[in-house]
């Protein structure tokens, strides 16, 4: 369970890469209908807030090509956590309520490497058609400052990590209540995935901070795109990066005390035979 060095991280991930590959092979129809299945429900799920921001020439101070700029953004964060996301990786709470961290023991590779997966292929559908969104409201938009894709990418990562880390900041109480916590991670995500699709610049302040501090689905595309688009003061810069880091650490010190006493107390929900109750 040690260290894995940096050679050996791209020969793990190379095999993922080509495991995703002959998934695709092995039924090209069959995948190539659920990819195209995948953007168009991808499409389908920003299309409201963007008709809205069409219909009324842009939603609390931003126009429609920036709403689509917010929508698009969101699906990267999302799509980026979906190709690098081993099965159930940022949904720790399943594997720990179904029992499956035990079976991580005995593989002889650290956690991190069996968490994180490479799968570039069947499930980039979400990041493709984010990239290819916020390719149309970048044309549209005027233009934006020299350094914008580096303020892109570094706000994506920190979105990325305050994704992540709220994940598995709830996903601890899934070691005290396997049963009941089993997809305590999932409801969060996907509450906070729907809710970042809704600009939040109209919002009273009662309903706004709260969406940023304590349910942050505002850092999720809201307030990263205010930073990109230039429309938030200077020193907004700093929150996202500091809430990211905080998060971090809480999450990871709930998740180690979680875990040690899971150690401690193991899970009851398989029986003798083996199977799950």
């Amino acid at each position: 369970m040690g260290n894995v060095s940096f050679k050996r991280w791209r020969q793990i991930l190379g095999i993922y890469a080509k495991m995703d590959m002959a998934a695709l092979f092995r039924d090209t129809q069959f995948m190539l209908i659920a990819m195209i299945s995948d953007i168009c429900a991808n499409v389908s799920g920003i299309s409201g807030v963007f008709l809205l921001a069409w219909r009324f020439d842009g939603i609390g101070g931003l126009d429609k090509f920036e709403i689509l700029f917010m929508l698009a953004y969101g699906g990267i964060v999302n799509g980026v956590i979906g190709v690098l996301d081993r099965g159930n990786a940022s949904f720790p709470s399943r594997i720990i309520g179904r029992g499956q961290w035990e079976h991580m023991f005995i593989m002889p590779l650290p956690y991190s490497v069996q968490m994180i997966g490479f799968f570039p292929f069947t499930c980039s559908t979400r990041l493709v058609s984010g990239i290819a969104l916020m390719a149309i409201a970048v044309f549209n938009l005027p233009t934006l400052p020299m350094w914008w894709i580096a303020v892109l990418l570094l706000n994506i990562f920190i979105s990325i990590v305050v994704v992540v880390a709220l994940s598995y900041l709830v996903s601890s109480l899934a070691f005290y209540a396997p049963v009941q916590c089993e997809e305590i991670s999932s409801s969060i995500r996907y509450s906070v995935d729907y809710t970042a699709t809704f600009p939040l610049s109209g919002m009273p302040l009662y309903m706004r901070i709260p969406l940023l501090t304590v349910f942050p689905a505002g850092l999720i595309a809201w307030l990263p795109t205010l930073l990109i688009l230039g429309k938030a003061p200077a020193i907004a810069n700093l929150y996202p990066i500091l809430l990211a880091a905080l998060l971090s650490f809480v999450a990871a010190h709930c998740f180690k005390k979680g875990f040690s006493y899971y150690v401690k107390k193991g899970i009851n929900r398989y029986h003798a035979g083996g199977h799950r109750s």
